[in-house]
């Protein structure tokens, strides 16, 4: 009986072992699993940091393509008036030439 309780005892000092190799190894895996999520913690803060950013962003260059839409279309309607001035320029410019060409031909009042 004795190399029975001798092979017992050895069982049960590898047992041991074994348990406190996988108690180890639960500390062990319980640090990384921390460690990540710490890691996923940080980084989804760091995700929400750049969504706000992002959509600030976003809503600035919203506000200047406004703008700058609106520019454009000021812009575009100040030709058109400037264009209409030049017209009307070159216009009254033909017309006042030929007034004075009809007033170099026409003979001069007589005054009494």
């Amino acid at each position: 009986m004795t190399q029975q309780g001798a092979a017992l005892q050895g069982y049960n000092n590898e047992l041991v072992k074994c348990i406190e190799d996988l108690c180890m190894q639960k500390e062990e895996l319980n640090k990384e699993i921390q460690q990540a999520e710490e890691e996923k913690n940080k980084l989804q803060h760091e995700i929400q940091v750049l969504n706000e950013q992002l959509e600030c962003v976003c809503e600035n260059l919203a506000q200047k393509v406004a703008s700058r839409n609106e520019l454009d279309k000021i812009l575009a309607e100040t030709e058109a008036a400037y264009m209409k001035i030049l017209d009307s320029s070159r216009t009254l410019l033909t017309v006042l030439k030929k007034e004075l060409g009809s007033l170099k031909h026409m003979p001069e009042l007589k005054t009494n």
